[in-house]
């Protein structure tokens, strides 16, 4: 299927790695010109450059997406760069402090709050003006099924519920301007270098126990399946797809692993 891409400029933060690098070279592969951002900024120009190397026209700076002066300066940098927008994707994300009675003090609350839901709102309103001026667009929220099948930590499931109601609502607000707003929910994800890697690497008995008993093909999922899902939903061919939630997780129960 012709996702229809080619051509299209596309913006992806927390881009240099996992699922949003995987996002980005997916959207690479299908036409489209690639602004990336991330916090490590030789992170950030090694993987424009291999974008290049895809043949695809790529700019990127380094972001810190909680500072919403620099994350909207990024936005409009992007566009002028490549030519205006016409997807952005809000996957930055992740979670401070530790567990309820542990250490979760307000700070880090309003920390993990800030890098996942607050994010995704200043990315998505400085992006209107330009998927506006480009007579539509798309918007994706990288979730998590921790959004509605919440564990510990409790800060990062309810940011991540406020994202997929954020999706929703946004969804709704900016339809009547021909921009779609939807979220994306992974499962447990497995890739190198990421947290079930090294969970994996840690016990991997009780990791395989995991996959065994959570899973029912026996695998967690992988960041090049939740990249063709990110791809089809900004594709036109989503067209009449908005203000909702796509669960990537293979039939997944639970999300979290006991003791992590």
């Amino acid at each position: 299927m012709d996702l229809e891409l080619a051509g299209k400029v596309a913006l992806v933060t927390g881009a240099t790695r996992g699922i949003g690098r995987a996002i980005a070279g997916r959207l690479a592969e299908e036409g489209c010109a690639v602004a990336i951002c991330a916090r490590d900024g030789e992170a950030v120009s090694r993987t424009v450059g291999e974008l290049e190397a895809q043949g695809a026209r790529s700019f990127g700076q380094a972001v810190d997406v909680t500072d919403d002066a620099r994350l909207e300066a990024f936005v409009d940098a992007a566009a002028e760069a490549l030519g205006d927008l016409d997807c952005v994707v809000a996957n930055a994300g992740g979670s401070a402090g530790g567990d309820w009675l542990q250490d979760t003090p307000g700070d880090d609350w309003r920390r993990t709050m800030e890098l996942n839901v607050v994010h995704a709102a200043v990315l998505i309103r400085a992006a209107t003006p330009h998927l506006r001026g480009r007579g539509g667009g798309a918007a994706l929220i990288i979730a998590s099924i921790s959004g509605t099948r919440p564990q510990p930590k409790a800060q990062y499931a309810a940011a991540k519920a406020a994202e997929i109601h954020l999706a929703a609502s946004l969804g709704r607000e900016l339809g009547r301007d021909g921009i779609r707003v939807n979220a994306l929910s992974p499962g447990s994800i497995l890739f190198e270098g990421g947290s079930w890697d090294r969970r994996r690497t840690a016990d991997p008995e009780a990791f395989a126990a995991f996959a065994a008993r959570e899973f029912p093909a026996g695998r967690l999922g992988t960041v090049g399946e939740v990249a063709d899902a990110a791809a089809f939903l900004l594709s036109p061919r989503a067209s009449w797809i908005n203000g909702t939630e796509l669960v990537v997780d293979g039939a997944q129960n639970q999300p979290g692993m006991g003791g992590w």
